[in-house]
């Protein structure tokens, strides 16, 4: 079941916060948790918590929405500007939001807008998930025990015969950790898949030496290769803004 989306609604003019309360009583999921009618009230009310979604007007009593945004608490809501000013729309999204309605506010629209704020919620409390199991040392279990060993000291690990081998500064150790196991316990982003048989951080690289084949030998601080597979190089040449191979669409 999908989760409530909890908004407040902000604007000084009675009628602009009636016609959100209707457009937003008629959107299934949505829940309107209160209107502030200036920007104080809506500090004190974001501080409180339980607000997914701010929809701010710009021009309010005591503080300006935008004023009020650079105040905004570090974790606080996103935020929708709903006003009729299209000229505060770059100091709107320089200061955080999320979107900006202008109005008179159409259902279709807003409904893009929380919509929006969904799919980033979502992205956020995946994230929240994800740094939960991501770990301070990765333990990896020897004859002579277990190994606690600092990802940030990884180079790179390479799968050899039935084992993957993992390399750490000046040592190496064998673990019967797949590839993909260690990618999802190291972080994706940190560590990149860059052949079958490899993964790599890429912050232990210190050249890319291009290959016939499309693809490159990543040279090590440590003085160690790993191939880089064409369709690795393709996406890695992205990611870093380098020019595109011959091969690259």
């Amino acid at each position: 079941m999908t989760e409530r989306l909890r908004v407040l609604i902000a604007d000084d003019e009675q009628v602009a916060r009636s016609r959100l309360q209707r457009l937003l009583k008629a959107m299934p999921d949505v829940e309107v948790v209160g209107e502030c009618e200036d920007g104080d009230q809506v500090l004190t009310r974001v501080r409180e918590g339980g607000v997914d979604v701010v929809l701010l007007d710009i021009q309010m009593p005591k503080l300006k929405g935008t004023e009020a945004l650079a105040l905004w608490p570090k974790d606080g809501p996103q935020v929708v500007f709903c006003t009729a000013h299209g000229q505060h729309a770059l100091e709107a999204f320089d200061g955080g939001a999320l979107d900006y309605v202008l109005k008179p506010v159409e259902a279709a629209r807003l409904s893009k807008a929380l919509a929006r704020a969904r799919e980033r919620g979502s992205a956020e409390r995946f994230q929240e998930v994800v740094s939960k199991f991501q770990i301070d040392r990765l333990p990896i279990t020897t004859r002579q025990g277990v190994v606690l060993i600092d990802p940030d000291s990884i180079s790179h690990a390479v799968l050899e015969g039935e084992l993957v081998t993992v390399f750490a500064g000046n040592e190496k150790h064998l673990t019967d950790y797949s590839l993909n196991e260690l990618e999802e316990r190291l972080g994706r982003g940190r560590f990149e898949r860059v052949h079958r048989r490899a993964l790599l951080n890429l912050k232990a690289v210190a050249r890319l030496e291009p290959l016939d084949t499309g693809g490159y030998f990543a040279r090590t601080h440590s003085g160690h290769s790993v191939e880089v597979s064409r369709q690795a190089a393709r996406d890695l040449r992205k990611r870093l803004g380098l020019r595109k191979g011959n091969d690259d669409e």
